[in-house]
């Protein structure tokens, strides 16, 4: 019988190990992007003209199409062509890459970041539904998107020393253009080791779904961006028009959820409360930590006179407490239960923020910046191992992989949101600090420690944003989902976990 059985089995791929390393370099490519463009922020600002409220916008263009068009992304590569997909996403990311690299104004580097969010909405599970098809084997299946995990962790320490020294020692632009040798030599690669498959069935799409929600998301952030430009503020007209507007535009959009046959994101995925709350959480999540990237690049670089390699390094602490954490909730998880892993994750967390709230002009990295660092990555890391298992608490099979996939959209969403309110916040306190002060301090040091200010203020509000992740965990986070009905079954052909 076991001869009959082994026989009836389909043939394993002989080099699919080989294509697994193609699918993982595109996924670090995605990875690398975000952490190196981050270390090249202030050069390009500098380059381009862009202003304090408009800086926002190099990370947020990307986070807001990619988040807003994840789930879009992995339906098109189901049914198109998961192979087909993932060439177009690399071709797509490095024609955006390149032309991001040769932006010559801020119109140009955010659109160019658009266009990189949007392709990289369609590669990512493109890659992650290849891997899961390409190995049928549970054991190695684990083992691949166990790897999936090494190099995303491993990728964003990698991409804050590579952004680092692309920054210095050649041009801002470079952390950009990498990315087009990183997609042509991925795509080379693909064409003779990546075989065709997709998924049958209904192929409709949910594109009103998608438009409302990246539109309405924004809409929200230039609301945002508007509050910090001068002579607005968040009575003006034109940021109430834009928050309105975007909010309108997000009802509406569970408004069609709710009524059309095949929903972008079925509103019973999100309904339950430990798959909720875990949604809720993860934004706010997001927008509390996302922020402090932001704020640490400029304050290393800018009040510290450090260069962009010394601060993608000084970034390392928290990459490895992140990592180091992580391995050691695994094991936890089951004799603890997520509501309390969760809930002490974000209000430490919390706490690193807080503690980064009394930030000086001449702060010690060792004694203060670092400490801060690794409590927010233990916090972080406390929090995000459960969240993977409470966002799929009695999912059922064909809604698994878009439960999966929302926790990484609303990872990029609350970045999006939370960058683009901190700015607000950060600029908002810079200006009245300075215009109070510039009479008694003089212009350069009213100006460096209004910067101060504006980080504190920031980081306030960061800690408050962490807080309310832990009420809500507490609040919804109930059973462990191995108590619940959790996934069961054979795994379907969508990805269960997107990692990025």
């Amino acid at each position: 019988m076991s001869d009959l059985l082994a026989a009836a089995a389909p043939p394993k791929d002989s080099r699919r190990w080989l294509a697994l390393v193609v699918m993982l370099f595109a996924q670090l490519m995605v990875v690398l992007d975000s952490t190196v463009v981050n270390i090249a922020m202030p050069q390009a600002q500098a380059a381009l003209h862009i202003t304090d409220a408009n800086r926002q916008w190099m990370l947020t263009a990307y986070t807001l199409t990619f988040g807003g068009l994840l789930l879009l992304g992995g339906r098109i590569a189901d049914y198109v062509g998961r192979k087909r997909i993932f060439l177009i996403g690399l071709v797509g990311f490095a024609l955006a890459s390149a032309l991001g690299g040769l932006a010559q104004n801020e119109g140009m580097l955010f659109g160019a970041r658009a266009l990189q969010g949007a392709f990289g909405a369609i590669l990512a599970p493109a890659s992650l539904s290849l891997i899961t098809v390409t190995f049928t084997d549970v054991k190695e299946r684990a083992q691949a998107f166990g790897m999936l995990g090494a190099i995303s962790g491993v990728g964003a320490a990698i991409g804050l020393v590579m952004g680092g020294w692309l920054t210095q020692d050649f041009s801002w632009r470079w952390c950009l253009f990498v990315n087009i040798i990183m997609a042509v030599v991925a795509f080379f690669a693909a064409i003779p080791l990546l075989h065709e498959s997709k998924a049958h069935g209904n192929t409709k799409y949910d594109i009103p779904g998608a438009i409302l929600a990246t539109a309405g998301l924004t809409s929200v952030v230039y609301g945002f961006t508007n509050a910090a430009k001068p002579g607005q503020g968040w009575a003006a007209s034109e940021t109430l028009l834009f928050l309105i507007g975007g909010g309108l535009l997000l009802v509406a959009f569970v408004f069609v959820e709710a009524r059309v046959s095949n929903p972008l994101l079925p509103l019973r995925v999100i309904w339950h409360g430990n798959r909720g709350g875990s949604y809720a959480a993860s934004v706010l999540m997001g927008a509390g930590m996302f922020g402090m990237f932001l704020f640490f690049t400029y304050y290393f670089q800018q009040s510290l006179g450090y260069s962009p390699l010394k601060t993608g390094v000084l970034y390392l602490p928290f990459t490895g407490a992140l990592i180091v954490t992580a391995g050691a909730v695994s094991p936890l998880l089951p004799k603890i239960g997520p509501r309390i892993l969760m809930t002490y994750g974000s209000l430490v967390a919390a706490g690193g923020l807080f503690w980064l709230t009394q930030l000086k002009l001449d702060s010690s990295y060792a004694t203060m910046i670092m400490p801060a660092m690794i409590l927010m990555a233990h916090g972080m890391g406390c929090v995000f191992v459960p969240l993977a298992n409470t966002a799929l608490t009695g999912v059922a099979d064909h809604d698994a992989g878009v439960a999966s996939a929302m926790v990484n959209a609303t990872q990029q969403i609350g970045g999006s949101l939370g960058v683009a309110l901190l700015n607000t916040f950060f600029t908002t306190a810079t200006t009245t600090y300075v215009a109070a002060h510039i009479g008694s301090l003089g212009a350069a040091k009213a100006a460096a420690l209004g910067a101060i200010h504006g980080y504190n203020v920031a980081f306030t509000v960061s800690a408050f944003l962490l807080v309310g992740a832990a009420v809500v965990i507490f609040a919804l986070i109930r059973k462990d989902p191995e108590h619940e009905g959790a996934v069961t079954g054979e795994p379907s052909d969508r990805p269960l976990v997107h990692v990025g």
